[in-house]
């Protein structure tokens, strides 16, 4: 029991010894580089693609289901999903290491 005790120990503090280990002079040449970031924007024709698109996929699939009621449930909740999409993904950060 001693045994797998010390055994348990010395596992533990050699990961942490090795979790703590100085950082090394490859990580270090990194710092003086200059980080450019771009923002690119989605153009509003493309952002009324995107929603348009989910709206008529989300009719489709509410049509199938349930018919003609189903069909504007289904149009509703996925320009609803589609909006919410386009606003999270809209503007995109580029990141360039120079």
């Amino acid at each position: 029991m001693r045994a797998k005790l010390s055994l348990i120990v010395i596992l533990i503090l050699s990961f942490f010894l090795t979790a703590i280990s100085p950082v090394t002079a490859s990580a270090v040449t990194h710092r003086h580089r200059r980080t450019v970031v771009y923002v690119k924007h989605r153009s509003k024709k493309h952002q009324a693609a995107i929603i348009g698109g989910s709206a008529a996929g989300g009719a489709l699939i509410g049509a199938l289901a349930g018919g003609g009621k189903g069909a504007l449930i289904g149009g509703a909740v996925g320009a609803g999903g589609g909006a919410i999409y386009n606003q999270a993904t809209k503007k995109k950060k580029v990141v360039v290491n120079q």
